[in-house]
């Protein structure tokens, strides 16, 4: 006989930190205004799975963080489709007049999505955006993308990726941003990882990426080794 093991849900995933637990590793978390910049990867969007809320990883971080500061103000301008240029002439104004002093920054997903990228210039207005976020004094937050996230029409894709990853966490530790890397994090052999356009993590995986951002928070707070 066949033995199905059960489906994960929220409450199981091995990857999730419960509201509770992830709360405890930032008991001591001293932001109080966070903002979100980038693209729809930033922003959280992903299609729903069973089990799980119906949140991006940054709504969850939010919400996690409100439990510990319920003064939390929270912006989230991201754009679907944003490139980085995007960003840096459409989102950046709002994002410095909010003053934050906890801030994710984008990772430059849609400036690969083209022909021939020039990762030169890529690197340039990252590093412009970087220079803009750490002059605002915020605790900045980043991602690397995972080796499921595949467009099938570029051939070379997951070398564009491992290229883009590269510049992320080269500015991650020059800047001193909480970088959670995805890139090979077993959640990538999930069967329902990604939403219904091969793009976009489903809640599910929204929900392992919060918990790892929380771990890099709580790496930067000291917190670690906390339950």
């Amino acid at each position: 006989m066949v033995t199905i093991a059960p489906a994960l849900t929220e409450a199981t995933d091995p990857f999730c930190l419960s509201a509770k637990a992830a709360a405890a590793l930032l008991y001591d978390a001293p932001w109080s205004r966070f903002a979100v910049i980038g693209d729809s990867l930033s922003a959280g969007t992903g299609d729903p799975t069973p089990g799980y809320a119906g949140l991006g990883w940054s709504d969850r971080l939010a919400g996690i963080l409100r439990d510990v500061r319920p003064d939390l103000s929270y912006l989230n301008v991201a754009v679907v489709g944003a490139r980085t240029p995007d960003v840096l002439e459409q989102q950046v104004d709002r994002m410095v007049d909010f003053a934050p002093d906890l801030l994710h920054l984008p990772s430059g997903a849609n400036d690969i999505v083209r022909r021939e990228p020039d990762f030169a210039q890529i690197e340039r207005d990252l590093r412009r955006l970087y220079d803009i976020g750490a002059r605002t004094g915020a605790q900045l937050i980043a991602f690397t993308y995972g080796r499921a996230y595949v467009v099938p029409v570029f051939p070379d894709w997951n070398e564009r990726i491992r290229k883009l990853n590269a510049i992320v966490r080269e500015l991650a530790a020059e800047y001193g941003a909480a970088l959670a890397d995805t890139w090979d994090h077993p959640l990538n052999d999930r069967a329902n990882l990604l939403s219904e356009d091969r793009i976009h993590f489903s809640t599910s995986g929204q929900a392992v990426l919060a918990t790892e951002v929380v771990k890099q928070l709580a790496h930067v707070l000291g917190n670690s080794a906390r339950p």
